[in-house]
């Protein structure tokens, strides 16, 4: 706030020149020739001392150091003359020689109470503010400016109340302006108290002020008091209210500091002692450590500027700070990732169908499509890896075969199990705003692969949820999408990372329960179900071999025989994979691990015999034989998530109405098709020889074990249809005939899907001959070479062919599945 105060003063350089003075000589006079004398100046004439950067007021006292001639000369006159100088601002500072138009009408009047000449040259004049001038005319002719003014007189006393209340406040003001200044003179305080009247006040104050000097020259020409003590107090107002908020940014700084300081101080002691015993700097360590596991990573150039920006922080950072721990996990992470490290080996295809035919039996057209990859990979190295998609029943063997796929071409696996995920950021992964954050599944995956170009399995990807966190499966549309996955960002690095090299295998039991963008993104391949000789060679070639290791019973001292073995998936197991059947045969060897325990000694061998007394009485039982040994009951082939499987169809009439009865849990479409079934039975009557009137007489009750699974799908109108003409006509159907067929009111068989997994259900359950829809002839090509082999197909157009064919009744159109085959004649 301090400027200059009365008797308290700082030096200012109005004309350009300042530094310490001695006092000097009396002035002696320059004379200049054509110019007039000083003596000739009137009487309300005044000598102007044009001044910059300063205003001077009445009653203060303020040092000027003057250097133009034309300043010399005024304060040489006015102080041998004992003269008082008009001190006046100039309107612009800049201008080295101002006249008449470059200064302020307003000035003040100042006598001269010393002048100095310093030992270099300098002049100084010490001058006191007696009162203020308006310039009437400027004077010419003279070494100087000079001009008319007329003064201004400030009253002494008898002020009115107005100007006597603001002098009282200016006065307060004035006092707690000083005391927020931090060293503040206490003469200063004592000096303005000592001030009696309001337009002293006023000018000593604005004089003090650390104000520009155009705010003080408005002070100055204002002659109002009441004006003039109303700016001073707002100019005032606003200087104290800096100075607070001032004082509170200091106070906090200097806490900040404090502390930084103390820290600052402790840490470089830290150093020093440890310098001092020969230890080095853990931070400085383990940045310099982060900055070459950057360099080494050979990231892109995005992530790695990213996290060159991240190590730059985490170099600023105290260790103790709670984002100090984030920032390092951070840059663990993007160091760690392997976004140059690839594992491929070179491409050998006859090693690579060696080792595939060593893990896996049959699956031919799963081993194709590896081996055309290979080689697709070894004439174009560069190319994408192909997205594929393995749907089949449980314990076909889907999650064993990206195994081998991955042993067969050298590259690393990992597998990422998807069922019951629901969260999108369980794909993406978490921002790093969250406590906890990581990186998603994808990711996490690939670092613990280390390699950028792994086999990666995401399993059971039609157990894939949604919820309100975002639906995962649209997370895992760029992921699967060759043209996007080389940009993946992940939520938690947010920097690309290219996925483009890894090949991805997706597994699901059920292909519909994937969303389609997805599916559309793979290459989708089917893995039927087993025969029973497929799992034969696989316990012969694989199970038993690894639940004689699982059970620690060495080579040679177990041997299980064929019939044990076909006994068991015949007896104990019914499913398309072999899960269950790994788990009995284990069940077997751990039965004799415990008598090679208890001491027994030489080769324990395993027949069908021993089964029972091992494993209990048989599980499940052939009933086609039992169950179609009676007229009206007809095997059926249905399709499951878990493969195919046989069904049922039980037909009986009994006393009633003509009303149909369905039971054993049936869904709407298989309702409708045993009414369709039974309409076009009735529409047949004549043929079959059945009299029309047993149908008023008479309920059809219908029933499809079990009750208590579920059942729909219109695949069963030909099985039920069969089983009303076995009922009415009173002749059972053939107990090793299957059947599946939509029919209509036409008597056609239309059809249906699946017929890979019902075929091989068929050969599963011993049946000999299996009646399909002529239409899916070309789906024949899909059913396994083993399936095809042990049955015997009929291609039929209407239900009077299946009818033939299942009821004996007629030569059915029949043949291996290599012949040539034609449809069955009416």
């Amino acid at each position: 706030m301090i400027a200059s105060l009365p008797k308290i003063v700082r030096n200012q350089a109005p004309e350009g020149h300042g530094g310490g003075h001695e006092e000097g000589q009396t002035p002696k006079p320059v004379a200049q020739p054509g110019v007039k004398e000083a003596a000739s100046l009137p009487a309300d004439a005044l000598i102007i001392l044009p001044v910059r950067n300063v205003v001077l007021f009445p009653t203060v006292i303020l040092p000027l150091s003057v250097g133009r001639q034309s300043s010399i000369a005024a304060a040489q006159e006015a102080a041998r003359n004992d003269r008082p100088l008009g001190v006046v601002l100039q309107r612009d500072g800049g201008v080295e020689a101002p006249g008449p138009d470059d200064l302020h009408q307003i000035g003040t009047e100042a006598n001269v109470l010393r002048y100095l000449t310093a030992p270099d040259g300098s002049h100084h004049v010490v001058c006191q503010g007696t009162r203020r001038f308006r310039i009437v005319e400027f004077l010419d002719g003279y070494p100087f400016l000079a001009a008319r003014v007329a003064v201004h007189e400030d009253p002494e006393s008898d002020f009115p109340a107005e100007v006597e209340a603001r002098g009282h406040l200016l006065r307060q003001q004035a006092q707690e302006a000083l005391q927020l200044l931090p060293q503040a003179p206490t003469e200063v305080a004592a000096a303005i108290q000592s001030i009696s009247s309001p337009a002293v006040l006023a000018d000593v104050v604005a004089s003090v002020m650390d104000t520009p000097p155009a705010e003080k020259q408005d002070v100055l020409e204002t002659f109002d008091l009441i004006k003039r003590l109303d700016k001073v107090l707002e100019a005032l107002r606003r200087r104290i209210s800096v100075m607070r908020i001032s004082r509170e940014i200091g106070e906090q700084t200097k806490e900040t500091m404090d502390e930084r300081q103390r820290e600052y101080i402790l840490r470089e002691q830290l150093r020093t002692i440890q310098k001092q015993l020969g230890e080095v700097d853990e931070k400085a360590a383990e940045v310099e450590e982060i900055s070459e596991a950057i360099t080494k990573a050979k990231m892109s150039e995005e992530a790695e500027q990213q996290a060159r920006k991240e190590l730059k922080r985490l170099e600023r950072m105290p260790e103790a700070a709670a984002e100090y721990s984030m920032v390092r996990t951070y840059l663990d992470w993007l160091t760690e990732l392997p976004w140059s490290v690839t594992s491929a080996a070179e491409v050998d295809i006859a090693e690579a169908r060696r080792i595939l035919d060593e893990d896996h039996y049959g699956l031919e057209k799963v081993k194709r499509r590896i081996l055309e990859f290979l080689a697709v990979r070894k004439l174009s190295p560069e190319g994408k890896s192909p997205i594929l998609c393995f749907v089949g029943p449980p314990g076909v063997g889907k999650t064993s075969l990206g195994q081998s796929i991955a042993r067969a071409t050298g590259r690393k696996f990992v597998r990422a199990s998807l069922g019951g995920v629901h969260d999108e950021a369980e794909i993406r992964g978490h921002r790093r705003t969250y406590i906890g954050a990581l990186p998603g599944t994808i990711i996490q995956s690939i670092r613990k692969a280390g390699t950028r170009d792994c086999v990666f399995m995401l399993d059971e990807m039609d157990k894939l949820g949604a919820s309100f966190h975002g639906d995962p499966s649209s997370a895992l549309l760029e992921v699967l999408d060759p043209e996007q996955n080389a940009t993946f960002r992940d939520n938690y690095l947010a920097v690309p990372f290219d996925l483009s090299k890894v090949f991805f295998i997706g597994t699901a039991n059920v292909l519909d329960a994937i969303p389609g963008p997805l599916r559309d993104r793979m290459e989708v391949i089917e893995l039927p179900g087993y025969t029973e000789d497929e799992k034969l060679e696989i316990a012969k070639r694989y199970l038993v071999r690894r639940q004689l290791t699982a059970n620690g019973i060495p080579a040679g001292q177990c041997e299980i025989s064929e019939d044990a073995l076909r006994a068991i998936i015949r007896d104990y197991t019914r499913e398309a994979g072999c899960r269950n059947l790994e788990r009995e045969i284990g069940g077997v060897f751990r039965r004799v691990a415990m008598r090679i325990a208890e001491g027994e000694t030489g080769t324990v061998h395993i027949d069908s015999e021993d089964l029972p007394a091992i494993l209990g009485p048989r599980r499940f039982e052939n009933e086609v034989a039992m169950r179609t040994s009676v007229p009206g009951v007809a095997t059926g082939l249905a399709w499951t998530p878990t493969g195919g499987d046989i069904l049922f169809i039980e037909a009986t009439r009994i006393p009633g109405t003509g009303k149909l009865i369905l039971t054993g849990h049936l869904g709407d479409v298989m309702k409708e098709s045993a009414q369709a079934a039974l309409s076009l039975v009735k529409s047949r009557a004549g043929a079959l020889g059945v009299d029309p009137e047993l149908f008023e007489k008479s309920d059809i009750h219908v029933h499809v074990p079990a009750g208590a699974i579920p059942k729909d799908g219109p695949s069963a109108g030909v099985a039920m249809a069969v089983a009303l003409m076995s009922l009415l006509s009173d002749k059972p159907i053939r107990s090793d005939v299957a059947m599946t067929g939509e029919i209509s009111l036409r008597g056609l068989v239309l059809p249906v899907g699946g017929i890979k997994e019902k075929v091989v259900a068929a050969a599963r359950a011993g049946l000999k001959q299996v009646i399909l829809p002529a239409r899916n002839r070309k789906d024949l090509d899909d059913v396994p070479k083993d399936a095809r082999r042990l049955v015997d197909f009929v291609w039929v157009d209407d239900v009077d062919q299946a009818a033939g064919a299942a009821l004996g009744e007629q030569e059915a159109a029949s043949a291996p599945a290599d012949a040539p085959q034609s449809a069955a004649a009416g």
